[in-house]
């Protein structure tokens, strides 16, 4: 069974059709992209969206004094773009940047509306993606506004032992929110306790 198909059944928390699948399957494209290859870019319009087959990639804002913002992280069976730019035909807000060799299956927004009237599960699939995005987003706000950084990194390390693992530290401090500096005296202490 595919990656994909096992991730819609999840979110659904029920079994789709191979006949359901192999008509969204028909909407995707495979697409492989090297490390730093950029999948959106800031001040240009984001037409996909991607599912990770395989590999890692970021996205971010960068401020005015040129610095790099970490907004969320994509490993196998994530999906990532820039949807700002995806659904109000604007130009980016965010870049998506390739960390580790990418394959993907991706789909145009011609596609993805195309998918929504036509495919039974798919506007619930990807509204339930949406709803648990926004959810994770709020809950990631207020903790970042109420928490200590060690605590952020404790229960980010628990929830994403992953992400640990495979993304380089200075995103993670990024995304958390604390200096690099910090997250390696923070990570320091929790290894020695």
């Amino acid at each position: 069974m595919s990656l994909l198909k096992t991730a819609i059944e999840n979110t659904l928390k029920a079994s789709i059709t191979e006949e359901e699948f192999a008509q969204f399957e028909a909407l995707l494209t495979e697409q492989s992209f090297e490390k730093k290859a950029l999948l959106a870019e800031e001040g240009h319009r984001c037409n996909s969206v991607y599912f990770i087959q395989k590999g890692s990639c970021y996205s971010y804002m960068t401020d005015d004094k040129g610095e790099k913002h970490t907004v969320q992280f994509a490993l196998e069976g994530y999906w990532i773009s820039d949807l700002y730019s995806f659904f109000s035909d604007q130009k980016a807000i965010y870049t998506v940047e390739v960390l580790e060799p990418l394959q993907v299956l991706s789909i145009d927004k011609e596609h993805f509306d195309m998918a929504s009237q036509q495919i039974a599960f798919f506007d619930r699939y990807f509204r339930i993606l949406i709803q648990n995005a926004y959810v994770s987003l709020q809950y990631r706000l207020a903790k970042t506004n109420s928490e200590e950084a060690d605590k952020r990194y404790e229960e980010f390390s628990k929830l994403h032992p992953d992400f640990v693992q495979r993304i380089p530290q200075y995103l993670i401090a990024s995304y958390l929110g604390i200096k690099p500096q910090s997250l390696s005296r923070i990570r320091s202490k929790h290894q020695k306790s």
